[in-house]
Parts: C-alpha cells; sequence; structure tokens
C-alpha cells in the first residue's frame, strides 16, 4: 500500500475549520480506495504562532516542508497582525521557497449552484486560470525611503525572467493542449507596462510555435474582466502574472458562485518539492465560530492534491461526491443553502461511503 505524507497547516480564520473537514474526507476516500493512506503531520503556523513567537513558521520550516509529499493549507491572515507580514511571512515563503511556481485554479460551476451572471449555468464556464506564482509583481523587491516626510518615497518592483516566463508559458500551453478545447488565452498589459510585460508578450510568440495544436489569442488585462464577464463560453485556459491572476481568479470564483467553492494549487511541476493545496476564500473572520464557512473549494483542493499525487480514481470519486452532495441542495449560505459546514461534509462522507439515500438538505432533496 503507497503512504503520502501529507503537512496540514490550517493557519488562520476558518482555514482550521476546512481543513479539519478535508482531511476527514481524505482519509474516507483513503480508506474506500484501498489502494493508499495518508499520514497527515500538523504545523501550527500562523498568526497566533506570530503573536507567541514573533515568526508565522519556524526558520528551518521549509527544509521540514520537503519531507512531505503534498501540503494541504487553510488560510493566512488576521487582523491582528498586518496583511503584508502574514503573506510574506508564511504562503508567499513556501510558495517562493519551494518554487512552486504554477497556481492552477479550476473554475466551473458546480450543479445545484447558481452564477450571478444571467443566463449563465452549468457548462457555460468552465476555466483554468494559471497564475505565475514566483515572480512578476510579487517578487518582494523593492522599499521606502524618507518614512513620514513629504518626499517619502515606495517602490515596488517587478521582475519578469525569461527562464520564470518560458517555463510558465509551456506549462499553460500544454495544460491547454491537455484540456478538450485546447485553447488558451494570454493576459497582458503591454500596452502600458512597455519592458516586462511586452518581453512576456515575446515570450508567448515563441512558446506557441511549440504547441501548433492549440489555439491562443493575447488580451488586455482590464479587456480580460470584460470578456469573462459578457461572454464566459469563449474561454477555456487563461495565463497571467502573479497580480494579475491573482485577481482575475477571484473575479472568476465569483462569477461561479462563491469563493467558498474555489480551490488552487501551488505546483513544482518539476516535482523537486512537495506541492500546495489551498482553498482561497481567505481567513474569513467575520463567520469563524459560525460553522457556516464552506468546505467545497477544500475538498476541491483535496481532489487536486489527490489527482497531483497520482491517485486520480481518488481524485474523481471525491469530485463525483462534492458535485452529487451540491447538486442535492446540500450547501452552506454563501451559495444558497441552509446546511452547516459539518452538514456538507457529512453528506460527502455518505456519498463516498456508498449511501444511496443523503440527509434532506433546507430546500434541497436527497441522492
Amino acid at each position: 500500500m503507497k503512504v503520502y505524507k501529507v503537512a496540514s497547516i490550517p493557519g488562520d480564520g476558518i482555514g482550521p475549520e476546512v481543513v479539519s473537514e478535508g482531511l476527514r474526507v481524505l482519509e474516507a476516500v483513503a480508506r474506500r480506495d484501498g489502494g493508499f493512506r495518508l499520514e497527515v503531520t500538523g504545523f501550527d503556523w500562523g498568526s497566533d504562532r506570530y503573536g507567541r513567537e514573533g515568526s508565522l513558521m519556524p526558520e528551518d520550516g521549509l527544509d521540514r516542508l520537503k519531507s512531505f509529499d503534498a501540503i494541504l493549507f487553510g488560510s493566512v491572515g488576521s487582523p491582528a497582525v498586518p496583511d503584508h507580514v502574514t503573506l510574506w511571512g508564511l504562503r508567499l515563503k513556501i510558495c517562493q521557497g519551494l518554487d512552486q511556481y504554477a497556481n492552477v485554479r479550476p473554475t466551473r460551476i458546480l450543479p445545484g449552484i447558481k452564477s450571478p451572471l444571467e443566463g449563465v449555468g452549468q457548462g457555460d464556464l468552465d476555466w483554468v486560470i494559471v497564475r505565475e506564482n514566483s515572480e512578476g509583481e510579487y517578487s518582494g523587491h523593492g522599499g521606502r525611503s524618507h518614512r513620514g516626510m513629504p518626499g517619502e518615497v515606495g517602490t515596488e518592483v517587478s521582475i519578469f525572467t525569461r527562464m520564470g516566463v518560458e517555463r510558465i508559458m509551456r506549462f499553460a500551453f500544454a495544460l491547454a493542449r491537455s484540456r478538450p478545447r485546447r485553447r488558451l488565452t494570454v493576459v497582458t498589459k503591454s500596452n502600458a507596462q512597455r519592458f516586462g510585460m511586452v518581453m512576456w508578450d515575446g515570450i508567448a510568440d515563441e512558446v506557441a510555435r511549440e504547441f501548433p495544436d492549440v489555439e491562443w489569442d493575447r488580451t488586455l488585462v482590464d479587456a480580460m474582466t470584460v470578456r469573462m464577464v459578457r461572454d464566459p463560453r469563449a474561454l477555456d485556459t487563461i495565463v497571467a502574472t502573479n497580480l494579475h491572476a491573482d485577481i482575475l481568479s477571484d473575479l472568476a470564483g465569483a462569477l461561479a458562485g462563491s469563493l467558498g467553492v474555489a480551490p488552487t494549487a501551488n505546483v513544482d511541476p518539476e516535482r523537486r518539492n512537495p506541492s500546495m493545496f489551498e482553498p482561497i476564500h481567505g481567513s474569513a473572520f467575520d463567520i469563524v465560530g459560525t460553522g457556516t464557512a464552506n468546505p467545497v473549494a477544500t475538498f476541491w483542493c483535496a481532489a487536486q492534491m489527490l489527482e497531483h499525487l497520482g491517485e486520480a480514481g481518488a481524485a474523481a470519486r471525491l469530485m463525483e461526491a462534492v458535485e452529487g452532495v451540491c447538486a442535492a441542495g446540500i450547501a452552506t449560505p454563501d451559495v444558497g443553502g441552509g446546511s452547516s459546514t459539518r452538514e456538507v461534509t457529512e453528506a460527502v462522507l455518505d456519498w463516498i461511503g456508498g449511501s444511496n439515500i443523503l440527509p434532506t438538505a433546507v430546500g434541497g432533496v436527497g441522492r
């Protein structure tokens, strides 16, 4: 039997709530499959640790993570700690430190969930956004001087390297090739950002020649927001810079019904280091402890993790359970349901276990 070592970093806010439910579902899928098991190690890294010890993770944290096959991450961010401290002290430190340079964010409208776009239903919006995850606008270069003075200066330097752009373009073109439509949209802003983004465009042209079977186009990021809202059926695979894809993927999650159902994978495609899987909804302190956090994004992340580990069958079974439960109307309030976090989890566990009847949801039906 295969054994996969998984690091669990629940983090802040609702992170511990959804990660604990995600681990229950993963254990159930592993039992159902019978061909593998998960060996999970938890880490209490996050804002509470920062309050106690002055850092969100220990100095040897990256070295400790390298021994794992995958990482399940909850969220980071707390009202008690500045956002730039938490983000750079944990999530970005892991992503950049382990060179998880491809951030993969699938977006589609799940059964039973309504998009805010009129006339757009299941099957009309089915995208994968690929985000360059190691450089660009989040390179961490810049500084401040003359603080508090009238001439105070703050700089934030975007860095685009040929290696970084080439590898994310090849990853995105290859991903587009693997999908039925074989279509890629490259997002840019080269009309205003005339150096790094012009290089981005030029390298996209070069890499495209290696993938003659992939239809592709290029669009400005501002125009992309309009296309996503007005013509979602025209899009399939999308590649964008660290900042642009960060923003576009939140829009994508909202158009699919809620950020509570939006997953992401921070991937090292060369598999030199473990990849990290996380819901994109953030720490959501406004609903902590209410029992209403949506666990679906975490379940979808768990399916991404299983697929990355080579357990495609188990990943498919998990997503079948998630979609079946959503179709039955068993959902949290953010997507119009009346069920709790635990009730959604129990329904998914019932489905994985082969139950013929799902609990009746508020406003929903059984299986």
